[in-house]
């Protein structure tokens, strides 16, 4: 027997409860993982309050997570006992141990600690496909990335820094914009004192941004459309505020003939082939020291209550991790 995280009714975070659990032998397959570090998303919150609705009760949120194999299953041939492996999804990541498929894991580098993997499987690989593939950021490129002292935000702007884009970053405090600064953002905009529309079209001489980042969802809307130059991206990736109002897309042509995507993680690392691609371009750009990653709170993985009033309170910045 173990521990886990389960929940059993959606609301808020006093449905999350510390109890004993049966994980069991792998199946052919799979593997079953002792985690040293689970990371903290806000797609858990979506999870617990139901947003995302579960196919079984109860069950155990959480998407990412690094640890050691401590078993395998059958036709599992490519990873070995006491191997290092780090993963973002299937749900059940807030657990001592866990089965996962063999294939949706991946195996953490020399140089990468468990800590560092857990806390950017789900948020580094995000950043790489809103980076590399929904809109293919450049030296070229002016963006608008909000929240971007969040944990998704502070690897993407480093990462889109590196790539020689302009980064123009909103924040809701001083100290969230000291931090902005000190990753990645070229300016940086305090969405409580300035005015977001404004501030970007005198940042962009009146032009507009190639593409807006947004995880807000709804307080950031229809803003961030308001912020493209014609033709512009609109790249929808969360809700922290609540969904995205319901639109006629003859507003998006109103606005400048923009596009406008809604991505998630899953459909770009589909396959096994993406998986590893995409971890290994995330791997890369960390063991370079190009992006460095930030796990600005920790949590015993027994505090998850504690931990996800402090997400949704705007209390955190860069990754948080709980540790079973």
């Amino acid at each position: 027997m173990t521990h886990a995280i389960r929940v059993h009714e959606y609301g808020g975070p006093e449905v999350l409860r510390w109890e004993e659990v049966e994980v069991g032998d792998p199946g052919p397959g799979q593997i079953r993982i002792r985690q040293t570090a689970v990371g903290l998303n806000y797609i858990d919150v979506y999870l617990r309050t139901g947003l995302y609705p579960q196919e079984t009760m109860p069950f155990t949120p959480g998407m990412e997570g690094a640890g050691v194999i401590t078993a395998v299953g059958k036709g599992v041939r490519d990873l070995k006992v006491g191997r290092r492996v780090a993963y973002a999804g299937p749900v059940g990541a807030y657990a001592i141990e866990r089965l996962i498929a063999a294939d949706r894991v991946v195996r953490i580098p020399e140089g990468v600690s468990d800590k560092t993997a857990a806390a950017i499987m789900l948020k580094g690989m995000t950043a790489q496909y809103l980076l590399r593939r929904t809109y293919k950021v450049g030296p070229d490129t002016t963006l608008l990335f909000h929240a971007a002292a969040g944990g998704v935000g502070m690897i993407a702007c480093q990462w889109a820094a590196f790539l020689g884009a302009t980064v123009i970053g909103t924040v809701g405090s001083a100290g969230k914009a000291l931090i902005a600064r000190s990753h990645g953002c070229t300016h940086v905009i305090n969405y409580r004192e300035e005015d977001v529309i404004a501030k970007v079209k005198d940042l962009t001489k009146g032009q507009g941004v190639d593409v807006v980042y947004d995880s807000i969802g709804k307080d950031t809307f229809p803003a961030s459309l308001d912020c493209l130059k014609p033709r512009g991206t609109w790249v929808s990736f969360g809700q922290a505020s609540g969904p995205v109002p319901e639109f006629r897309i003859n507003l998006l042509a109103q606005k400048g003939s923009l596009f406008a995507t809604r991505p998630a993680l899953g459909d770009y690392i589909a396959t096994r082939k993406e998986l590893v691609s995409t971890a290994n371009d995330l791997f890369d750009v960390i063991t370079k020291g190009k992006v460095k990653i930030a796990i600005n709170q920790t949590y015993s993985l027994d505090e998850a209550e504690r931990a996800h009033h402090d997400l949704e309170g705007r209390l955190t910045t860069g990754s948080t991790l709980l540790i079973p």
